[in-house]
């Protein structure tokens, strides 16, 4: 059970729902991942006229909520102005906050991230913000009003992995009580698996299941790897050993003379 802005939710599992083959791949993704959120680009799907209303209603027709993002926004009026479009269209102060800064990498511009999170907090959205695993960055979304975190753990699409787990680690220790959902660089069951076990509250994965060969299978495979590395937190872990210790005790061993 994870807590976002006090609607209470039992997957740990977010979905994003670009670049699926069809609207019956995405469909049968959704189902199989049993996610309870779904993420929608406004600008993604408007983008092609009037197929976009269509896909509005066929994601509103799954039965799950929507999480609006600003995805493709690289400025703070830019950004700040497609969540009150996406709030308008969706019905929901939900937001998840993007401003890309990197062409490249698509790393979020920090500091227009925290100034437009200051002010869609200050007009009533609940942010979901993308950022990087920077505690300083997530001392100020905080401050701004923020109530839940979303850092990467490798560049959007990249399916890399997470590639400091030193400093995912160090986010989750410094802020225990605020869900932490880790956003864009998951390519593997076993990454997402992997932060699950470091105690974070949620993965979101878009391009790693709508680019598998069958996309309705892999949303299936996360959900259980998901499950498995939440469970493993939540049961204690061994930590790792310099030394070998015998899993079979030596006291008492018969002694033959």
């Amino acid at each position: 059970m994870i807590e976002l802005y006090g609607t209470r939710i039992t997957s740990h599992l977010l979905l994003g729902t670009a670049r699926y083959p069809s609207p019956a791949v995405l469909a049968e993704a959704v189902k199989r991942s049993a996610t309870e959120i779904v993420t929608v680009s406004l600008r993604r799907e408007t983008a092609g006229g009037r197929n976009g209303g269509a896909f509005f209603e066929m994601i509103r027709g799954l039965g799950v909520r929507i999480l609006p993002n600003t995805a493709g926004c690289h400025g703070v009026s830019e950004a700040v102005l497609t969540a009150k479009m996406a709030r308008e269209v969706f019905r929901t102060n939900w937001i998840k906050l993007e401003v890309i800064g990197n062409h490249d990498t698509l790393q979020p511009d920090v500091f227009a991230l925290v100034e437009a999170a200051r002010i869609l907090a200050d007009e009533g959205f609940e942010v979901f913000p993308y950022t990087t695993d920077d505690l300083v960055v997530a001392e100020r979304l905080l401050e701004a009003g923020c109530k839940v975190l979303m850092p990467w753990c490798a560049p959007i699409g990249t399916a890399a992995g997470p590639l400091n787990l030193s400093a995912l680690r160090s986010m989750r220790a410094h802020f225990p009580e605020i869900p932490l959902i880790v956003d864009a660089g998951i390519g593997r069951p076993s990454h997402a698996a992997t932060v699950m076990e470091l105690g974070f509250d949620a993965v979101l994965l878009n391009t790693a299941v709508a680019g598998a060969g069958d996309p309705a299978m892999m949303a299936e495979a996360f959900a259980k790897a998901i499950d498995a590395g939440r469970q493993a937190f939540a049961a204690g872990m061994l930590e790792p050993r310099d030394m070998a210790v015998p899993s079979t005790p030596v006291i008492g061993k018969a002694v033959f003379s």
